[in-house]
């Protein structure tokens, strides 16, 4: 019987099965390798496209200000920029903690 126990049974790590020194891993299959494939083809396509722009620097030269995007910049910057700071008080930052004002 415990030769039997000894021939048939599966050697587990000490410990966390997953981690450490003597772990299990996971084999890899098929559907494993052909996902990473798929994956790296989709990388290299968007690789490619980054390479290959559909506008040359001198055709892309100036579309920013064609579009108005510096005029609308300078527009949010204007409107949301202060010169001051507005005067902060005690009460304003604390006011939330008071509930009521008497012990009555």
């Amino acid at each position: 019987m415990r030769l039997f126990v000894a021939l048939c049974k599966k050697r587990m790590p000490n410990g966390h099965i997953y981690r450490g020194k003597h772990r299990l891993y996971k084999e890899v299959t098929k559907d494993d390798l052909r996902n990473l494939r798929e994956h790296l083809e989709v990388e290299e396509k968007n690789m490619f496209y980054l390479r290959h722009s559909y506008l040359t620097p001198e055709q892309s030269f100036g579309h920013a200000r064609a579009l108005g995007k510096r005029e609308e910049n300078r527009i949010k910057i204007v409107t949301t920029r202060k010169d001051y700071y507005e005067h902060v008080k005690l009460e304003s930052r604390l006011g939330h903690l008071r509930v009521n004002e008497g012990w009555d």
